[in-house]
């Protein structure tokens, strides 16, 4: 255990102030991500480098499509969420306390620089890595200095002040829009839509930024809805990609898997406000990056191709907003 981060005293135990859900709490108590332990008045990051997975993984499977394509990123992950999402895609991490090894923030950047020669760093995912704060940000610091790149996959309910610390540190950002409504989150995931919509605006302001959106059938995916997170999307920066992706039953929720209809309706929704719209989960053409202009398709990840030349339409020669190199 490291002694955390964000908390001060307070007169019902410590007050963590990591995240918005703001815990108080109490002597020998555990806040609701589970992973923050008061002790004696000291705050304690119980999971400082508890790892449960490590992989390399190409970087389209975070997902980010237009940073470093066809590349790979080293992935590591911890246990504890600050969200209790019913259809929790990582449940047995991210609301289970699972075995674990023991990594140094060395360790991790070490095991990265090993990972081969198309790695470009680590990404901090599998589990919410907020709730993994003080191993994140040490990890990142020592990344950087090894000349790697640093990528969040978050939920992004964290507190302005702590991420104002992650966002030199981090090359890129995807960020779970869960909905965009404040009954979905509260109730199906135990947070809050504005807290994510402050992060999304922060993290665009400093580091190449992706959104993701699972469509559960009959929770969060009407097309008027979708239209309006990209509208929201586009007012931050027209050229972030949206990726909506297929949901499955998994974890307390039953609903039977989204329809390709209703991902259909969606994608037709958002690409009115957002030329970047990816199909995740279901397979085919979806994956594609296409030329807003002329409709080409400029890099094929099917086939694991890109047609781009400098970063342009070989066809109409439009530039397509890419961060980094493309490796395919």
């Amino acid at each position: 255990m490291r002694e955390a981060l964000f908390y001060e005293p307070h007169p019902g135990g410590a007050h963590c102030r990591l995240c918005p859900k703001e815990c108080v709490i109490g002597e020998g108590k555990a806040g609701f991500c589970r992973t923050r332990q008061n002790l004696g008045g000291v705050l304690y990051a119980k999971n400082y480098g508890a790892c449960t997975a490590y992989a390399l993984d190409p970087i389209e499977k975070k997902p980010l499509y237009h940073f470093y394509p066809g590349s790979y990123i080293y992935s590591i992950g911890t246990w504890g969420c600050n969200f209790s999402c019913r259809f929790c895609q990582n449940w047995q991490i991210a609301q289970a306390e699972p075995d674990t090894v023991s990594l140094t923030p060395e360790q991790a950047v070490k095991m990265a620089a090993q990972a081969g020669k198309r790695n470009i760093g680590l990404a901090y995912t599998y589990s919410e890595p907020g709730v993994w704060y003080e191993f994140v940000r040490d990890t990142a610091q020592e990344a950087r200095r090894h000349g790697l790149k640093n990528v969040l996959v978050t939920n992004g309910s964290i507190n302005p002040e702590p991420l104002a610390e992650l966002l030199p540190l981090m090359d890129a950002f995807n960020i779970d829009v869960k909905a965009f409504n404040e009954t979905f989150y509260r109730e199906v995931c135990a947070g809050r839509l504005a807290d994510v919509k402050r992060t999304v605006a922060l993290a665009a302001s400093a580091a190449h930024v992706e959104i993701t959106c699972l469509l559960i059938p009959g929770l969060n995916d009407r097309p008027d809805e979708l239209a309006a997170m990209a509208e929201w999307l586009a007012g931050i920066n027209q050229n972030i990609p949206l990726h909506v992706s297929r949901y499955f039953p998994s974890y307390r929720l039953s609903i039977p898997a989204t329809p390709l209809s209703t991902l259909e309706s969606a994608y037709r929704a958002a690409r009115r406000h957002l030329p970047y719209v990816y199909v995740g989960n279901a397979g085919g053409d979806g994956v594609n990056t296409r030329c807003p202009s002329c409709s080409s398709v400029v890099i094929d990840r099917e086939k694991g191709i890109s047609r781009l030349e400098n970063k342009s339409c070989p066809r109409c020669g439009e530039i397509i907003p890419i961060s980094g190199e493309i490796r395919f």
